[in-house]
């Protein structure tokens, strides 16, 4: 017998009925009957992430990623769609944006390709946070809107961006602010989350330093550069509110800059446990992202060229038992740990395609989605990686089975060993 609160509640019981089965040899068997389960979201926010804007993924991989993610019970499926090098998102508004943006026609998300996704995620338990960063990150918006764009293509871009090209919006003009509150607006209004990515990582000053537009405005306004960017910030986030979403940053936009946040704006820690901190203490809500436990990414060496001596900045590779031991909650004091909503693992497409996403990201995500579930054993005691690693054998022998290229984690005679392989076995 089966009972839930909702119909939601349903389908995640549904998810870890299906868990309890094995086919084998043409025979469906269970080896734990009669069995009593209460089971209930330690955190309400679980998430993955996806950058879609580095390498064009087809809708096919992103549903199938979205059946991934509801076999173990992630309910967010973090869209960052857009970036400094491509703007494959088609705006009904602005069809410049996707026209000049895009690698190539066919590499374009249409208004009926984001719904046909969200809908896909909706029946399967999953919101679609989709993330459109500004005001960095953003020169691609350069080949529609030059005049919005500052140090376009500067050179050398490391002076200028994070990664390159350089380019970010002339966040001081008002031009710029009323263009960004509109295309935010237009995107989110089509969308049903009440969640909104306006990004704001990595914001470069250099970039405004000679940038005479800027520098002009500012003179002109007896305005500060963050003065600006509260303005810009209050502007779009504003528009944003106006439809009923809530926004959410990266943690720059709390920590680094003085601009004015709305209490309830999600802030995405990926810096630091120290950062998560500091912004509880600022009472904001945390999803936590840190790069040396969750991104999906790191591991494979830099990407840029005349590097060949170099590891990328967030080498080595985070395993799944790395990621495992996160604490949530860590440093926080008990008072603060509503403010932690849940977290994600994420990969950025500097170095994935439709090629590697699969094994990238499969079965190493699962370990937070455990953490954000269970955040305990049955017993009560703290997660273990030594009783979770045959647990996590037996879900990516599920995913294989149902059609995801996830990767072994060890030989396949320690998998069907459990725990002949440990270290003190």
């Amino acid at each position: 017998m089966l009972t839930a609160n909702s119909t939601l509640g349903l389908f995640r019981g549904l998810t870890t009925f299906s868990q309890l089965w094995y086919y084998y040899n043409n025979v469906t068997y269970t080896i734990v009957a009669p069995i009593n389960i209460v089971d209930a979201p330690a955190y309400p926010y679980r998430g993955f992430g996806l950058d879609t804007s580095r390498n064009f993924f087809p809708v096919e991989d992103l549903t199938r990623t979205l059946d991934a993610m509801s076999w173990i019970k992630l309910n967010t499926f973090h869209w960052h769609i857009t970036d400094s090098q491509r703007f494959p998102l088609e705006v009904a508004e602005y069809p410049e944006l996707a026209q000049n943006g895009a690698y190539s026609p066919q590499e374009v998300y249409s208004e009926c390709d984001v719904q046909y996704i969200v809908s896909y995620a909706a029946a399967r338990g999953i919101d679609v946070l989709l993330e459109i960063d500004t005001p960095g990150h953003t020169s691609i918006i350069a080949a529609s809107y030059p005049e919005y764009v500052a140090c376009f293509k500067a050179s050398p871009w490391s002076t200028y961006a994070a990664e390159p090209p350089a380019g970010q919006l002339r966040f001081a003009l008002p031009e710029v602010v009323n263009f960004t509150a509109s295309l935010l607006s237009d995107v989110a209004k089509t969308l049903p989350s009440k969640y909104f990515s306006t990004g704001g990582d990595e914001l470069n000053t250099n970039c405004f330093v000679n940038d005479t537009a800027t520098q002009e405005h500012l003179k002109a306004t007896g305005m500060t550069l963050n003065g600006a960017l509260d303005a810009f910030t209050n502007a779009t986030h504003g528009a944003l509110i106006a439809h009923g979403k809530t926004p959410v940053v990266w943690e720059e936009m709390a920590l680094t800059w003085n601009v004015t946040l709305s209490n309830e704006t999600i802030v995405m820690v990926w810096i630091s446990a120290d950062d998560a901190v500091s912004v509880a203490k600022k009472g904001l809500r945390i999803v936590q992202v840190p790069f040396d436990y969750f991104y999906l990414d790191c591991g494979a060496g830099e990407w840029l060229g005349d590097s060949v001596p170099l590891n990328s900045w967030c080498d080595p590779f985070k395993t799944w038992s790395k990621s495992y031991t996160y604490d949530p909650l860590a440093n926080l004091t008990e008072a603060q740990y509503h403010l932690v909503l849940g977290g994600e693992q994420i990969l950025w497409a500097e170095q994935s395609g439709p090629q590697n996403l699969e094994p990238i990201v499969w079965p190493r995500a699962a370990s937070s989605a455990e953490i954000f579930w269970s955040s305990k054993q049955p017993s009560g005691d703290a997660l273990d990686v030594t009783e979770a690693l045959p647990r996590l054998h037996d879900l990516r022998y599920r995913m294989v089975q149902r059609g995801v290229n996830a990767i072994p984690l060890q030989p396949q005679w320690c998998a069907l060993r459990p725990h002949l392989c440990d270290l003190d076995a």
